[in-house]
């Protein structure tokens, strides 16, 4: 993750935080590890629409942003399963807020936009 400073060299922090979750994947992935540890086929099959590339790529990212932990079983086949660290427990909880935000703007009436 590449650091985001303003101007005066200054880090905002909702910028680093927005870019952690940045993709289309990570949010879910957060939400679906809050219940617990999972497989990565576990997560590929209740997450529709992700390949098998791009879950693996999320992961990855979210295991080095401090997010995710990986533990890997010596054991045949290979087995690995995903956690959340507490760092990444912390954000998945300040999440949901917004995330409750997002469903009450879903649900409002739709406003007429001025024009312009």
């Amino acid at each position: 993750m590449a650091r985001i400073r303003l101007d005066e060299g200054e880090v905002c922090g909702v910028a680093v935080a927005i870019a952690v979750v940045d993709g289309k994947w990570k949010p879910t992935l957060l939400w679906m590890l809050e219940s617990g540890p999972h497989r990565p086929g576990e997560l590929r099959r209740k997450v529709s629409g992700i390949s098998e590339k791009v879950l693996t790529q999320a992961l990855r990212e979210m295991e080095a942003d401090g997010l995710v932990h990986r533990e890997t079983h010596d054991v045949l086949p290979p087995k690995t399963v995903y956690s959340l660290t507490e760092a990444g427990l912390a954000l998945s909880l300040l999440l949901a807020p917004l995330s409750d935000w997002g469903h009450a703007h879903l649900d409002r009436p739709a406003e007429p936009r001025a024009a312009s």
